[in-house]
């Protein structure tokens, strides 16, 4: 929506098109889809959550299918009157909801006094309100005021645009009361963002890759192995031989234990310096690392995430460039655990910003508090490991040469033989045992770490769903808004000084203002952060128009505009749809100014289990008010200030029925 002040066009500029916001649907909130084969009471059910989200005409078919079907209570003709009547005027009743209307007390008669009894008895009395000399007004408002709370806010809701006169303007005071009360209730600032926050998926991580050791690997060791032990064995036969006990008892003791030091402690400690220079690698510095991820995709949509988290978590006091070429290496890591994870699970990257959230979060943590490097010490090699290592390769050295050297004096060529063998084993062995034991060792490094992550990401997720708990339900966000509507309404009148007695019609448009988050539940109307509002207010001097951005979460208006035009100076009212499903409304005055609102954008969301292509820009549409507000305007636009001087009153509604005060 594109007014201007005075003086200007109002024509959207086609620079300020914004692109398509996907949205978030909540498709595990099922309240609005009524099954195939839904009893008349589950109709009902739907549809009277469907009127509470603002969609009249569904709950209406809904709500009236079920009383076709024979579903009739107190509460039932309740709901079915305000379904019928929401948001309109009676003379925007068809021909056959009118009948239906006048015939309501016949088709649903009340069967007991209770409050559902009353308040339809209210509802019916204030249908048939003729302001006269005769009318008690007083009696009326008391009677309303008697009714409970729930069936109050229900009728001052739905039914404001079929009172008149001095009833009108008492009920408006009601309206108004209850939408400064309602505005800002139940925590409004604190759970709005709740609803466009995604249903978060469960936290995965990378799992370990298993142990990768090539065959020839494993059969370099086998071989070297066994030409070690064979070598040994006949080294120490020829020692047992020649009676060179000593010698022997030093192969078999110092060997023995100088080989059992040098093998674990030389791989512990090899263990810890390579991970220890892989976690530099990974914990290196430089500039932020340039990503590969084609556009639009799920690695790209990551990517944006772990920008946009990784700036909001810049430690105190530290740069943003200075802080992304320091988290360089770790946010690359982290991003790519992350795409592993869940890349194959079809997972929206919306659904996993609490998890990504929570990564940014331990990081700057981590480094604030110093244990971001904690990674250099827990694996630098205890001196008493490198000690014992170089000493058991010195035992074990001594060893093998005080036996040939023992060997030598007896039997030149097995010295020679063994020697050969022994060192051509060895050989073989050292580079390969500790290859297929440094990668086991790794593999468990990498299980316990991954463990480590799922366990925080666990308490995370758990944390989030706890945030979520509250998150508010539809009927909550249409309630809302309705309060919303309400204010602006009443800010229109403060500003051109009228009375409600003084409207003889308003009407609301509301649509999402640019690039606004959106979201819905399974069936309704998508919700928005940020709408564009805008009040017609008619009176007989002509339409008074009031337009502002709403920041719902917080229940502000901003960027007010105000038009004033005759009646005459309506030139066309039109709604333009696109095949994508796109929807501008369009008001064009004579002189050629135009008001644009785009009340949908294209269509890009995939629909959910159960919903009928374009059931979701009916329904929005239908919660947003445009067709009372089409109805009023195009009316306007056809006829002029004729449409307000002609009777168009189509008869009194109840007429031909019994006196309502009999059903008492």
């Amino acid at each position: 929506m594109t007014p201007q002040e005075a003086g200007g066009g109002n024509t959207a500029a086609e620079s300020s098109h914004v692109g398509v916001q996907a949205g978030v649907v909540h498709g595990d909130v099922n309240n609005y889809m009524a099954p195939p084969d839904a009893t008349p009471e589950e109709k009902f059910e739907t549809g009277m959550r469907l009127l509470d989200s603002g969609a009249r005409e569904r709950a209406w078919h809904l709500i009236n299918d079920a009383v076709v079907a024979g579903y009739s209570t107190n509460r039932v003709c309740f709901y079915w009157l305000l379904a019928l009547l929401s948001g309109r005027t009676q003379d925007e009743l068809p021909d056959e909801e009118i009948a239906s209307l006048r015939d309501s007390a016949r088709r649903l008669p009340l069967t007991q006094d209770d409050s559902w009894a009353e308040g339809v008895r209210v509802i019916r009395r204030l249908l048939d309100f003729d302001e006269g000399p005769d009318t008690d007004v007083p009696v009326l408002i008391m009677e309303f005021d008697r009714l409970r709370p729930i069936q109050r806010a229900l009728i001052l809701r739905h039914l404001e645009m079929v009172l008149k006169g001095q009833l009108k303007e008492q009920m408006w005071m009601r309206s108004l009361d209850r939408a400064c009360e309602g505005q800002l209730a139940d925590g409004r600032k604190d759970r709005v963002w709740k609803f466009f926050q995604p249903t978060p998926a469960g936290p995965r991580v990378r799992q370990a890759d298993p142990p990768a050791i090539a065959v020839g690997t494993w059969a370099q060791a086998l071989t070297g192995t066994l030409l070690w032990l064979a070598a040994t064995a006949f080294l120490g036969y020829l020692l047992a031989r020649g009676g060179l006990l000593i010698p022997l008892f030093a192969l078999l003791l110092a060997g023995g234990v100088g080989g059992y030091l040098a093998a674990g402690n030389g791989i512990e400690w090899r263990f810890r310096s390579q991970r220890r220079r892989a976690k530099d690698a990974e914990h290196a510095m430089g500039p932020p690392p340039k990503t590969t991820a084609p556009p639009g995709g799920f690695a790209r949509s990551v990517d944006h995430r772990f920008d946009h988290y990784f700036a909001l978590y810049v430690p105190h006091g530290m740069e943003r460039d200075a802080w992304f070429a320091q988290t360089a290496g770790i946010r690359k890591r982290l991003r790519d655990e992350i795409v592993e994870a869940y890349r194959e699970k079809r997972t929206p990257a919306k659904t996993i910003n609490w998890l990504i959230r929570d990564r940014a979060s331990q990081v700057r943590t981590r480094w604030a508090n110093g244990t971001l490097w904690d990674y250099r010490v827990e694996l630098a090699t205890p001196p008493r490991t490198k000690a014992a290592a170089l000493l058991g390769a010195l035992l074990y050295v001594a060893a093998e040469i005080w036996a040939e050297r023992a060997v030598l004096g007896i039997d030149l060529l097995g010295a020679i033989l063994t020697t050969l063998l022994i060192v051509a084993g060895s050989w073989l062995a050292i580079r390969a045992w500790p290859v297929i034991a440094l990668e086991y060792r790794r593999y468990t490094a990498d299980k316990a770490e991954a463990q480590n992550r799922l366990d925080e990401s666990e308490i995370a997720f758990a944390r989030w769903k706890e945030r979520l708990s509250d998150r508010p339900q539809d009927r909550e966000m249409a309630e809302w808004l309705d309060h919303d509507r309400q204010m602006l309404l009443n800010e229109a009148l403060q500003h051109y000084r009228l009375s409600m007695r003084n409207v003889i019609a308003h009407a609301f448009l509301e649509a999402p203002a640019g690039s606004a988050d959106r979201a819905r539940v399974r069936g309704g109307p998508w919700r928005y952060k940020r709408y564009h509002l805008l009040v017609f207010v008619l009176t007989n001097d002509g339409v008074r128009q009031l337009a502002v951005t709403l920041d719902f979460a917080n229940a502000t208006f901003h960027d007010r505009h105000r038009l004033n035009y005759r009646f005459e100076a309506v030139a066309s009212v039109r709604v333009r749809h696109r095949d994508d499903d796109e929807r501008t409304f369009e008001l064009t005055l004579m002189d050629g100014q135009k008001i644009d609102v785009q009340m949908l954008e294209a269509a890009t969301e995939e629909l959910q289990e159960g919903e009928a292509p374009g059931s979701v820009s009916t329904v929005t549409l239908d919660a947003a008010g445009l067709h009372h507000t089409l109805h009023v305007l195009e009316g306007i636009a056809a006829e002029g200030r004729a449409w307000l001087s002609r009777d168009r009153r189509r008869g009194d509604p109840l007429a031909g029925t019994e006196n309502t005060r009999s059903q008492r």
